[in-house]
C-alpha cells in the first residue's frame, strides 16, 4: 500500500520516556518508556517490589520521576482503582455514600455504574460487610464514575477467588471494548490475566520483555523471573477481540 494512503496510528493517550527513580538511595525503576493507546489492554507483571506501583503512580502524576517525561492526551479522564482499601466498620458507610465522597453523583449515574459492573444491587450495602468480589466490583463502578479514557487498575482481582477472578478480567476486557478506553493494570494472577490482556510489560525496576502474551512467555528473561515460582510453563490462553490499536511500544519481545 501506499504509504500516503495507510491510516495513521492514533497517538498513545498517555507515554512515558525513559523513566528512572531512586528513593532512600534504591533504584526503583530504571529507563521505563511505555505507551498506551485507546482501546488497549496493557498489563504490567513482575516480582514484589519490581516497581509496578511505583510506574502507575508516576503515570497518574502521584509521584515525580528522577529522569524522564510523562506525557498525556490533552483533557486526559483517568479511573483509578487502587491496590488497597480498607474500611472501619465503626464509622458505617454505603456504597451509595462511598461512591459520591469525592464528587456528588446522580441515582441514575451511580446506579448505571454499578450496574455496569453486576453488582447494582449494592448500591445501599455497608461496605464493610462486602466480599472481595463485591468490593472490586464497587471500586470499579467508582472508577467508571470518572468516564475515563484510561482506566489504571492496582491488582483488580485482590482478594477475589478464582471464579470471581475469571468473571473479573472479562468484565475489564468488556468495558474497554464497549467504552473504547484503554487499560493499564498490575497484576500477580497470571494464568488468568493473560487472557484479557493485549500487551504484557515484564517490569523488575527494568522492562525485561514487552509484547503479547505468547511471545512474553517464550521469553528466556520471563521465564528465568518466574521459574522459582513454578511459572516457567505457565500456560498462555489468546487474548481474541475484533477492535484494533496503536502499537506503541508493543514490539516482539526483547531482552534487557
Amino acid at each position: 500500500m501506499n504509504a500516503s494512503l495507510q491510516p495513521a496510528l492514533a497517538p498513545p493517550l498517555i507515554r512515558v520516556d525513559g523513566i528512572s527513580l531512586r528513593l532512600a538511595d534504591k533504584e526503583i525503576l530504571c529507563g521505563i518508556s511505555l505507551g498506551v493507546s485507546r482501546g488497549e489492554i496493557v498489563t504490567i507483571i513482575g516480582p514484589n517490589g519490581g516497581g509496578k506501583t511505583t510506574l502507575l503512580r508516576i503515570m497518574l502524576g502521584l509521584l515525580s520521576p528522577d529522569q524522564g517525561t510523562v506525557s498525556r492526551a490533552p483533557g486526559l479522564r483517568i479511573g483509578y482503582m487502587p491496590q488497597r482499601i480498607t474500611f472501619d466498620p465503626v464509622l458505617p458507610l454505603t456504597v451509595r455514600r462511598f461512591m459520591t465522597l469525592a464528587t456528588p453523583q446522580s441515582e441514575e449515574r451511580l446506579r448505571q455504574a454499578l450496574e455496569e459492573v453486576g453488582a447494582a444491587a449494592l448500591l445501599n450495602a455497608p461496605v464493610h460487610n462486602l466480599s472481595g468480589g463485591e468490593l472490586q466490583r464497587v471500586l470499579m463502578a467508582r472508577a467508571l464514575l470518572r468516564e475515563p479514557d484510561l482506566l489504571v487498575l492496582d491488582e483488580p482481582a485482590q482478594g477475589v477467588d478464582v471464579h470471581g477472578q475469571v468473571e473479573l478480567f472479562g468484565l475489564i476486557s468488556k468495558i474497554s471494548h464497549q467504552r473504547g478506553c484503554a487499560v493499564v493494570m498490575v497484576s500477580h494472577d497470571l494464568h488468568l490475566v493473560m487472557a484479557s490482556t493485549d500487551r504484557v510489560l515484564c517490569l523488575n525496576r527494568h522492562i525485561c520483555c514487552t509484547g503479547s502474551p505468547g511471545s512474553v512467555q517464550a521469553n528466556p528473561a520471563f521465564i528465568e523471573l518466574f521459574s522459582p515460582q513454578g511459572l516457567s510453563n505457565l500456560a498462555i490462553y489468546s487474548h481474541q477481540h475484533d477492535h484494533q490499536h496503536d502499537p506503541v511500544s508493543g514490539k516482539e519481545c526483547n531482552h534487557g
